[in-house]
């Protein structure tokens, strides 16, 4: 295996792991409540979605549109305007429960119900089987097509029976399908509600990229990867962060492979720190100089919670850090709380490219490796082949 097939594979492997890692905790805000719910030491291993969950808002968030249930109405009104192609899709009823997540609209009505309900150890969320799909998308299409993806993605999500397990839907997910339902073009169905420019937009992004990098520009996949995200996170400023990413992906892709704490490798660093520099303000070199730990900078001076202006810094401040070893990096990512998960999918890319290899031990425990082997295999084999004997 070649190093950009190894690195590759490595970092599609660690998105899985980064999400699924962290799921059981996603969205606790209180560290403490790692430690209580999972002792002595919090998460150390793959573990099931308690039984509840001490932070759980799930019950204020929307129904049937993007937000949170006071500002439901204007979220849904707040879909890109304009309309390209008719919407043929037959869609009626509530959006959590009819449209998308069919059947389980119950269980959004309880004051500690767990984001993650049911899901097994090893498991992952929504939007990493959102990735899964995209890998799908590009082999069986030897590429990206907008116009298919949306089909993909539409037809995946009002799947019945259910093409994946998860319970909660983002709020992305659920304004996309309120402006659907309303009769909007399916390309023009993002709707903006608080928190479009978030974690969870990236999750995705990372396949396309490197589905494209070997035979287009970094300038044009940065075109193609903003144009996918905009279809659900319509932001501009969240553009800007998209290609930072792409960026950082390309250069982590051509970094000095195989670095380990004993000889770090300054171009990975250094990359991070640039990359880092799309948030104004952010000075990664001082953050990796600070002497309060990595709780004092993620949850500290950044918030854990998914906004992009503090998700991104806290992403690039943990890999810079921690790329030597991967799975160290998820880890202390997932025990820092907060929005781990969609963190711990892009996180997990940067760590796995940079390092070239994900971590043994935590890939064994996904629940679903063999399926997801499979699928980075079919992607490596599509998209790299022709570099593996090179």
């Amino acid at each position: 295996m070649n190093t950009a097939t190894q690195r590759i594979s490595a970092s599609l492997q660690s998105l899985f792991i980064g999400d699924a890692l962290s799921m059981p905790v996603h969205w606790f805000y209180r560290t403490p409540d790692i430690i209580r719910y999972f002792p002595p030491h919090g998460i150390r291993k793959m573990e099931a979605a308690p039984e509840d969950h001490p932070s759980s808002i799930m019950s204020l968030h929307s129904t049937d549109a993007g937000g949170r249930r006071r500002a439901a109405s204007k979220a849904a009104h707040a879909g890109q305007s304009g309309s390209s192609s008719k919407n043929t899709y037959d869609v009626e009823g509530e959006v959590v429960g009819d449209i998308i997540l069919k059947g389980k609209r119950a269980l959004w009505g309880g004051s500690r119900t767990h984001y993650h309900h049911g899901l097994q150890a090893g498991d992952n969320t929504l939007n990493a089987y959102c990735a899964r799909l995209m890998m799908r998308h590009l082999v069986d299409n030897r590429g990206y097509d907008k116009a298919r993806w949306i089909e993909d993605y539409i037809n995946f999500m009002m799947a019945d029976p259910a093409q994946h397990p998860d319970t909660y839907a983002e709020s992305y997910h659920r304004g996309y399908f309120a402006n659907l339902k309303k009769g909007k073009a399916s390309d023009k169905c993002g709707a903006v509600t608080h928190d479009t420019p978030s974690m969870g937009a990236l999750v995705t992004v990372a396949p396309l990229a490197f589905a494209l990098l070997p035979t287009h520009s970094l300038e044009h996949v940065q075109k193609v990867c903003c144009e996918h995200v905009q279809l659900t996170h319509p932001d501009d400023f969240l553009m800007n962060v998209v290609c930072s990413y792409v960026e950082l992906l390309q250069a982590l892709l051509h970094a000095t492979p195989d670095t380990t704490p004993e000889t770090p490798d300054a171009q990975v660093e250094d990359n991070c720190v640039k990359a880092a520099r799309v948030i104004p303000g952010t000075t990664l070199t001082k953050l990796l100089e600070h002497k309060g730990g990595d709780s004092a900078v993620v949850g500290g001076l950044y918030s854990t919670a998914c906004y992009i202006t503090d998700s991104w810094p806290a992403v690039c401040y943990l890999a810079a850090k921690y790329y030597s070893t991967p799975g160290k990096a998820l880890l202390v990512n997932t025990n820092l709380g907060g929005e781990n998960a969609h963190r711990g999918s892009v996180l997990g890319t940067l760590v796995g490219l940079a390092h070239g290899h994900s971590d043994e031990t935590l890939l064994q425990q996904l629940l679903h490796r063999d399926a997801i082997g499979n699928e980075v295999q079919r992607f490596v084999d599509t998209f790299y082949s022709q570099q593996k004997s090179a």
